[in-house]
């Protein structure tokens, strides 16, 4: 998604998109962009809902934390991991890579 820039994304505020048919969560945690899959593991809650803390991000619904950086679930209720895509920073252009 070529229109997303770096300098729109906020530190720790995440926001959804959609590419290739995916819901993704993109969070910027200082110089760096994360994105994974949107929907939680464990329910079907958006991501980009909810609290991102240093390189986890906290489900609104029921509380379970992913690694921004892995999609590896950190605590329950979610025990399976999400989705992890690459990205692309060139710039002040963010490239979410769906394969």
């Amino acid at each position: 998604m070529s229109d997303l820039k770096l300098s729109n994304l906020l530190e720790g505020k995440p926001v959804l998109i959609e590419k290739d048919g995916k819901s993704i969560c993109v969070t910027r945690v200082g110089s760096e962009v994360f994105a994974i899959g949107d929907t939680c593991s464990h329910s079907d809650a958006s991501l980009s809902e909810g609290d991102v803390t240093g390189f986890k991000i906290e489900c609104w619904l029921h509380g379970a934390e992913f690694d921004l950086r892995t999609g590896v679930a950190l605590t329950l209720p979610a025990v399976a991991p999400v989705d992890v895509y690459a990205v692309v920073v060139d710039g002040d252009s963010v490239t979410v890579e769906v394969k």
